[in-house]
């Protein structure tokens, strides 16, 4: 793995020549730390760490307060004392959820606020923009808010790091949820027009072969019209669709199908499946009826009863204002709990090298509720979703839980973390 690349731009020649002879004493010295004046983002006392989201633009409506979770989080550990006596500082940028703007603030974000990693980018092909931008300046890029496999590339781009199931992996596991639950139903898949829907479909086909699904249909994101797709659907016979849809579209799709008067069984990504949003989009009159027995994949812990889901709720009521409580809620502060014992186990004075080493340690646990799989081969964070269904209103998982091992598609047990130290990381 490259070593990091200290960014001296701006800084004096002479303060520059006393951190490298710092650094030359310090490799005499078995145990002597990096400075922390010569890790970009560290000082003595806060951690600065970056983000591009859609807090405007199309993408906006189900995830931009995503963020929001993440920094009442943060808010959490800093009251706390922070991870080694350092506060943790996130920086917010707005990118409408348009590639070309996300070049333009991650770059500000680098060269102007000097951050130490970047954390849960969003998007696929927002975040595919500046993978590279990422990777050439040598800056920590975890925990992408994406579940496309580009992420989990070791050798192309060793900073980079997945925190979604990938959308293969949700795939064949809706796919087999269905087949197990359902088999003599006709399966078909709606999805989105690039590798959000593909490799879903990818992953459906590992469990019912190319000829076990009965129809395909894809949308863009720029028309808000789905009929056409719908009707196609409903003219095959479809009878359980699988969806690999955000919110606004999985929202768009079910009402579309209802004023059709149609209504086909539901699966879809835990990225347009979270249930309190979908219930904002299509209204509380009409969602309760619509969504009951929708069925979604998930990886955090969204159960209703659950210590995480007790320790967000206050966490939110606390630090965000009392913003509405979903799974948008969970994943932004569950993301913060992985960069923060991520963190922890960088060690006293962190380095953007052993920050990454401390997610390939294979030693962090998260909150899932399976085992992350993060190694030196692996920028994967998880191989398995659990599956759960609306029943009167409330979401919730039901037991099954499948796992993606090669091209198998295997029936596992949920492993939950249990809750430690009021949810702050120790090393």
């Amino acid at each position: 793995m490259r070593n990091p690349r200290t960014a001296t731009t701006g800084v004096d020649a002479r303060a520059t020549g006393a951190v490298a002879a710092t650094a030359v004493a310090c490799l005499a010295l078995a145990g002597c730390s990096t400075p922390a004046a010569a890790t970009p983002g560290i000082s003595d006392d806060v951690v600065t760490v970056g983000t591009h989201q859609p807090l405007t633009g199309p993408a906006a409506a189900g995830y931009s307060s995503i963020s929001a979770a993440t920094k009442a989080y943060f808010d959490h550990v800093n009251a706390s004392g922070g991870i080694h006596d350092r506060t943790i500082e996130y920086v917010v940028k707005d990118d409408g959820y348009n590639p070309a703007t996300t070049q333009t603030v991650v770059r500000e974000l680098v060269q102007s606020d000097g951050v130490f990693a970047m954390l849960n980018g969003l998007g696929t092909p927002t975040h595919s923009s500046v993978l590279d931008y990422l990777d050439q300046h040598d800056v920590p890029d975890l925990f992408v808010a994406s579940g496309s496999t580009l992420w989990d590339d070791p050798e192309g781009h060793p900073g980079t790091f997945g925190f979604n199931a990938d959308y293969v992996v949700e795939g064949a596991a809706l796919a087999q949820y269905a087949t197990d639950e359902h088999p003599d139903q006709k399966v078909c898949v709606l999805g989105q027009d690039d590798d959000f829907g593909e490799e879903f479909l990818a992953g459906v086909e590992r469990v019912t072969g190319a000829d076990g699904v009965t129809a395909h249909e894809s949308y863009s994101t720029s028309n808000q019209d789905v009929t056409a797709q719908i009707g196609a659907l409903q003219a095959a016979g479809c009878e359980t669709v699988l969806l690999a849809t955000v919110n606004g579209f999985t929202a768009l799709a079910v009402g579309t199908a209802a004023k059709m008067g149609w209504s086909p069984r539901w699966m879809a990504s835990s990225s347009g499946g979270d249930y309190p949003t979908l219930v904002e989009l299509l209204g509380e009159d009409v969602a309760p009826t619509l969504l009951e027995g929708f069925v979604s994949a998930n990886y955090l812990p969204f159960g209703p009863d659950g210590e995480w889901v007790e320790l967000f709720r206050q966490i939110n009521d606390e630090y965000n204002d009392g913003a509405p409580f979903d799974g948008n809620t969970v994943y932004g502060m569950s993301v913060g709990y992985l960069f923060a014992e991520a963190l922890a186990q960088a060690g006293e004075n962190p380095t953007r090298e052993s920050l990454v080493q401390a997610i390939e340690s294979g030693e962090l646990v998260g909150n899932g509720i399976l085992p992350l799989s993060f190694g030196a081969d692996d920028h994967s964070a998880f191989d398995g979703v659990g599956i759960t269904v609306v029943a009167d209103g409330v979401q919730d998982y039901v037991g099954a839980t499948y796992a993606l091992d090669g091209e198998s598609v295997t029936a596992v047990e949920p492993q939950p973390v249990a809750l430690e130290n009021d949810g702050v990381p120790t090393s």
